[in-house]
């Protein structure tokens, strides 16, 4: 492999620790609920998100497969620098412009996702020598994880600290500066424009593996047909729709729940600070995920793995149901390393089994199944709070959001039941996901 494709990898490497290691998660749902919004609005902005990759994920796929992978990468920085831009300035003054700012921003922030996502794994992928990709590419995703998780380290206690204004005053008054601290709840967020531009000149350096034909000539007539190349291959293909379907509902689950987390701390009444302390610690058992992860998908096959992924994450959401003061924090664990142990299977058997012309464009599929489950479970989820203050008027936001927790396992354990069962049913008479 030449030096600049050899560099790649790193670039990889360190253009997903900036794009999703952002400083404001450990508090996004208790943040925006700050600024002003309720939680049918919150739900409402991430089904917009979702919804935008689920309309550009496989166009931008293809597109990629046919400009080239770095030129959407490349993009996708860019759109996240615009997303970071809104988020960090938009004024708080009037509910109305600050909920349709927000909205811009999710629709920018998707749109950098959809740019991002599969191009940024397949430039990596073909950087690899041919021969050793089998052999390699894990390895390269277990290297993922633990810089990943070093960077979700950080940025987890960092935002965390960043968001508690007591704290941040107590810190600042030790060096004498006051700032004045009456709007820093946005500080995560400055903190992640930073690092966008960052990762904007992470971008730049990538170099574009040699393809067959480079060239954009007809560049959307054959992104067209690639995107119809890539479908045949993801619904024809029994391991790639099951793969698709049980990604998806592990998906689903594990992230409804990591975007209301903050909204979990604060119902079992942990202090802001400690969510950095939760999401650092889990950041860090990332790193022992990797090699487990890697061993398993040598020893094991697909239909086991996701099985035990599927009941480590219902141990998780049966415990959210529960919400024990201060100790329910535990739950996090198995939820956190079903989402590292889910991303690793997930990259490692779709890039194996994807035909390298259209790998970028199999990879977006990916995108549009997890984000049209997300999209759907923020539908429902705020129609179930809004049921519930309906039901219960004298709750508020925090109770609200209790109240709704038990429905998570149930439906959870109901679509795993139904993916197990149509499995089974339509299984070969060799027994065996071909």
């Amino acid at each position: 492999m030449s030096d600049p494709l050899r560099r790649n990898l790193a670039l990889f490497i360190a253009f997903r620790v900036l794009f999703h290691a952002r400083f404001y998660y450990p508090v996004v749902g208790v943040l925006f609920l700050d600024l002003g919004l309720t939680l049918e609005q919150y739900a409402l902005l991430n089904v917009i998100w979702a919804v935008v990759i689920i309309v550009l994920e496989v166009p931008s796929g293809a597109l990629a497969d046919v400009i080239g992978r770095k030129r959407m990468v490349v993009l996708g920085a860019v759109l996240m620098v615009a997303e970071m831009a809104v988020f960090a300035f938009a004024p708080t003054g009037d509910p109305t412009l600050l909920f349709w700012l927000l909205v811009i921003n999710r629709v920018l922030s998707g749109a950098a996702e959809a740019s991002a996502s599969g191009a940024d794994e397949a430039l990596a992928f073909d950087s690899l020598p041919a021969r050793d990709r089998q052999r390699t590419w894990p390895r390269v995703l277990a290297a993922l994880m633990r810089w990943k998780s070093g960077g979700f380290f950080v940025a987890m206690v960092s935002g965390a600290v960043l968001f508690d204004q007591q704290l941040m005053t107590t810190l600042l008054g030790w060096t004498g500066w006051s700032p004045g601290l009456g709007g820093t709840t946005r500080w995560p967020i400055y903190a992640t424009f930073a690092t966008s531009l960052v990762c904007l000149a992470v971008a730049l350096n990538f170099r574009e593996p040699p393809a067959p034909d480079p060239s954009g000539h007809h560049a959307v007539g054959r992104a067209w047909q690639n995107v119809v190349a890539g479908a045949i291959q993801v619904f024809t293909s029994r391991r790639i729709l099951f793969l698709m379907a049980a990604a998806l509902l592990l998906d689903t689950f594990i992230r409804l729940f990591l975007t209301f987390a903050s909204n979990y701390y604060r119902l079992i009444e942990l202090p802001p600070f400690v969510n950095g302390l939760i999401g650092s610690g889990l950041a860090l058992l990332g790193l022992a995920v990797a090699p487990v992860a890697r061993a398993m998908a040598g020893r094991f096959g697909p239909v086991t793995n996701y099985t035990i992924i599927g009941a480590t994450v219902l141990l998780g959401l049966v415990g959210t149901a529960m919400a024990w003061p201060v100790w329910g924090a535990w739950v996090v664990v198995p939820l956190g390393i079903s989402m590292s142990a889910l991303q690793f299977f997930t990259s490692n058997y779709l890039n194996l089994w994807a035909d390298p012309s259209i790998r970028a464009t199999v990879l977006s599929f990916r995108g549009v199944a997890f984000n049209l489950g997300y999209a759907a479970a923020g539908l429902l989820f705020a129609q179930l709070t809004a049921h519930l203050r309906l039901t219960h008027p004298e709750a508020g936001e925090t109770a609200v959001f209790g109240l709704a927790l038990p429905w998570l396992p149930t439906v959870f354990l109901g679509c795993g039941l139904l993916l197990g069962l149509t499995l089974r049913l339509t299984r070969p008479r060799t027994g065996r996901l071909p």
